[in-house]
């Protein structure tokens, strides 16, 4: 339990050794928080609690700070697990203490708990009063849940953001301004990639509104990662641009390979890329994984994917790759399929169909090598490495016009 300003503390959970987060797809190799907040006031509020495992630990803790009969209500801003996995034990203990939530969240809890807690379903704008201080609860539906809400604390200026500005880091030295910010930048985007990239447009409507609302904000308090007490801008102008996938004059080079002929493929685009004078990173899929391909995708402007064929298909870590980022609806991204086939073709032009479905600017056909690519074929895959690069130049300048 800390002290983050007097009569406020944060009295969640660091989560050291987890490493993979929303059924494996995120790799969380830094660990996690899971943040919960407990307001004293004339009324005392809790704001969140923490993921199930840690439950019994989480209300036997809280218990030794305040009587949890004397906790007037509990603010549930999001159902989902990792935030609310310590309530049901928490009302085992006392039932009957009044559970604000958005109108969604009433169904998301009954949904995961199947109990008919003392809900208090509450809209943008709805106050609750602690004393001499409110807490205003505004509604974030899809951000990243459709019962996600935050909650401001007046007085204090405090917003309790819940999934939004938050991040996948374990460290027990709470604020911004105290860790790595290279590490902590790191797992923001990575965090904004894997999390709220489909929800870009809800999100920037909702920082519009916060700014029309014109209330001060000292410090954002998420449910994961540390709290923002200094240069707040630095976080809220990385939203503007991961919103709207601001890119930069970076490439990607995405691969899988079976007998290393799509990886021969994969460094001679990268070579020709290199040569155009951008940012470019190899991603083996495989190895890589997942979330890094989501984090890097964020400010790419272009990408090439490659993928032997198999059974006249892609690889299957390929497709789920594909998959995932198609789930995450990426914008204004450029590229083109490659890969070598054996006895037959399909896994390049299957990756194509896929970058169609997302809406990638198509730059050439699928680029093919029957078994080993010659020195003729590589040349080619060079040739369109620059091709990205090129492209890439052109889009990140197009931005920096606008």
């Amino acid at each position: 339990m800390r002290e983050i300003k007097k009569n406020i503390y944060w009295v969640g959970k660091v989560d050291w050794e987890i490493r993979e987060f929303h059924g494996s797809e995120y790799s969380t190799h830094r660990g996690t928080t899971y943040n919960s907040y407990l307001v004293e006031d004339e009324k005392t509020a809790l704001i969140d609690t923490v993921w199930s495992p840690f439950g019994t630990e989480f209300v036997e803790s809280l218990d030794k700070h305040v009587s949890l009969k004397d906790i007037d209500f509990v603010v549930a801003q999001h159902a989902e697990i990792d935030h609310s996995g310590g309530l049901a034990e928490l009302m085992e203990r006392i039932p009957d203490t009044p559970v604000y939530c958005s109108k969604n969240g009433v169904k998301s809890l009954k949904g995961h708990f199947h109990k008919d807690w003392n809900f208090v379903p509450v809209k943008t704008g709805d106050k609750l009063s602690l004393g001499k201080k409110e807490l205003v609860f505004i509604e974030a539906p899809l951000l990243h849940w459709p019962d996600s809400m935050f909650s401001y604390l007046t007085e204090d200026n405090i917003l309790f953001s819940n999934d939004a500005f938050g991040q996948h880091l374990a460290t027990e030295l709470l604020y911004n301004d105290l860790v790595d910010q290279d590490e902590l930048f790191q797992e923001c985007i990575k965090y904004y990639a894997n999390i709220l990239t489909p929800f870009s447009g809800l999100v920037e409507k909702k920082i519009e509104e916060f700014k029309s609302l014109n209330v001060p904000i000292d410090m954002i308090c998420p449910s994961h990662g540390v709290i923002w007490r200094k240069n707040l801008g630095t976080i809220i102008s990385a939203y503007k641009d991961w919103v709207v996938c601001k890119p930069k004059a970076k490439v990607l080079v995405v691969y899988d390979t079976m007998w290393k002929s799509t990886e021969k493929m994969a460094r001679a685009i990268l070579e020709g890329a290199i040569e155009g004078d951008v940012e470019a990173r190899l991603i083996n899929i495989r190895t890589d994984g997942i979330t890094v391909l989501a984090s890097e995708t964020l400010d790419a402007a272009a990408i090439a994917f490659g993928s032997p064929t198999l059974n006249m298909i892609l690889m299957p870590q390929m497709a789920a790759g594909l998959t995932y980022l198609k789930g995450l609806k990426p914008v204004g991204k450029a590229g083109f399929a490659f890969g070598s086939y054996g006895w037959a073709k399909g896994g390049a032009k299957e990756i194509e169909a896929y970058l169609k479905d997302m809406k990638f600017e198509i730059l050439r056909e699928p680029l093919q090598a029957q078994f080993v690519p010659s020195e003729e074929t590589l040349e080619e895959c060079r040739a369109a490495g620059r091709l990205l690069a090129d492209k890439a130049q052109l889009l990140a300048g197009a931005q920096k016009g606008m």
